[in-house]
């Protein structure tokens, strides 16, 4: 077995146990492979092991890994998305985790209605309303409810979000908590079901997945050190 492998299964059994403190089927939560800077060989061995979502925030990366693998992996983009990049992210990601403002909302929405598709999409939330971080507000959000409703070629699945820098896990969770209660509001306001959280990352993914994650991003903990890889540009 090799160490991705070995790695892979050990992440599996950590999200199951914390699926199973919060009284959860671990079946229901998603694991994504991070899999940003490492090439398409190193990928393959998680593939081989039985792993089939990955999570990319390039999109140079992207075309350069998506079109050689199996068409039956699943690609999320995880990066900052901008509006030039949007068609063509939307053309080979099917999830999008980082639609981070109103205006980047409705161009998505208009270029995936020009394009045929109807993609799945989170929201991301900056709930602590940080300078260096991009994200909606809350307030933003609620003000804006029945504009995000309207959108009729935009699978809104819920929220992404990453917390402020914590010490340690256990100082995340009140940020994750906090994003599972604007999401169960929001549920709420707009009739929406919203049924994925995004949120969880290699160093806090189990309290994350505690504290209502649905989906967490994994990459160090799976891959190791980030690799000194980088496409060509």
């Amino acid at each position: 077995m090799s160490q991705i492998a070995e790695n892979l299964n050990g992440v599996q059994e950590r999200v199951s146990a914390a699926a199973k403190r919060s009284v959860r089927e671990a079946d229901n939560i998603q694991l994504m492979a991070v899999s940003k800077t490492w090439p398409v060989e190193v990928i393959q061995e998680a593939v081989e092991a039985g792993h089939h979502l990955f999570g990319e925030n390039r999109l140079k990366e992207g075309e350069e890994k998506i079109p050689v693998m199996s068409e039956d992996l699943e690609w999320h983009f995880i990066g900052t998305l901008q509006s030039n990049k949007v068609r063509k992210v939307l053309s080979l990601f099917s999830v999008v985790h980082s639609i981070s403002s109103m205006k980047l909302a409705q161009f998505t929405d208009r270029i995936a209605g020009e394009l045929g598709i109807c993609p799945r999409i989170f929201l991301e939330v900056n709930l602590a309303d940080e300078e260096s971080k991009a994200g909606l507000g809350k307030e933003e959000l609620l003000e804006n409810l029945d504009v995000l409703c309207s959108f009729e070629h935009f699978d809104w699945r819920g929220l992404m979000c990453i917390p402020p820098r914590a010490e340690t896990p256990e100082d995340a969770r009140p940020w994750f908590e906090k994003m599972r209660e604007f999401q169960d509001d929001l549920r709420k306001r707009s009739g929406r079901e919203l049924p994925e959280l995004s949120m969880g990352m290699s160093g806090d993914y189990e309290v994350a997945i505690e504290e209502g994650s649905t989906i967490v991003r994994v990459g160090s903990a799976i891959f190791g050190a980030r690799s000194a890889w980088n496409p060509k540009s």
